[in-house]
């Protein structure tokens, strides 16, 4: 579910939300864990750009955690799921890893299957662009599956080429699957008209695990 301070709009998922609010300055981040599980956010800023001052962090069921990211910034976010130390000290996640050993994530994305929210923060107060994305699979909650481009690799399912533009790359029988279940989640690399939203006014963001 995605809202508005005073209007809210459904999403139609049941394992991950965004909320924003009107703010003055550049974005707060806050993450709120309501599944009866630990989820282990982290964070990945795109274009190369210097990474967020929290990469990834712990967090318990009922807790919640914020992070401020400036303007302009471009990344996105995910959970990480039944994670644990070894005997070594390296850190691990059966779902959503980034693979730094850590539980911070350092730069690095998640490995598929990944739930997805990516955020774009417009410079000078402008138009933000978010979604929540399945194109590299679902993993929350404790359930996860491979996208179709994961699964077979292939161009038809991954949109790329021969199939990299929208009319050689139109939705799979696989991606309606994801697109049935959460209606206005990005399910394949061109569902942009469905699935990305958009807010002005320099909003805050509020993430929710299983809401």
């Amino acid at each position: 579910m995605m809202m508005m301070k005073s209007q809210a709009a459904l999403l139609g998922l049941t394992t991950l939300a965004i909320l924003f609010f009107s703010g003055a300055h550049a974005a707060k981040i806050t993450f709120t864990n309501k599944c009866s599980y630990t989820v282990w956010p982290g964070t990945l800023t795109g274009d190369q750009k210097p990474q967020l001052s929290l990469t990834g962090f712990k967090l318990a069921t009922g807790i919640s955690k914020s992070v401020d990211a400036p303007s302009p910034w471009s990344g996105r976010f995910f959970g990480r799921t039944r994670c644990s130390t070894d005997a070594s000290g390296k850190f691990t996640c059966a779902t959503a890893d980034c693979g730094s050993g850590q539980v911070s994530c350092n730069g690095n994305g998640a490995v598929p299957p990944a739930t997805l929210v990516e955020i774009t923060i417009a410079p000078n107060g402008g138009q933000d662009f978010y979604d929540v994305s399945l194109v590299d699979g679902f993993n929350l909650p404790m359930a996860a599956c491979k996208s179709a481009c994961l699964a077979f690799n292939k161009p038809k399912y991954c949109c790329t080429p021969p199939n990299d533009k929208p009319k050689t790359c139109p939705p799979t029988n696989y991606s309606r699957l994801f697109k049935t279940q959460c209606p206005q989640a990005y399910s394949y690399a061109y569902d942009d008209k469905s699935s990305t939203f958009t807010c002005s006014a320099r909003p805050d963001y509020l993430i929710t695990f299983c809401p």
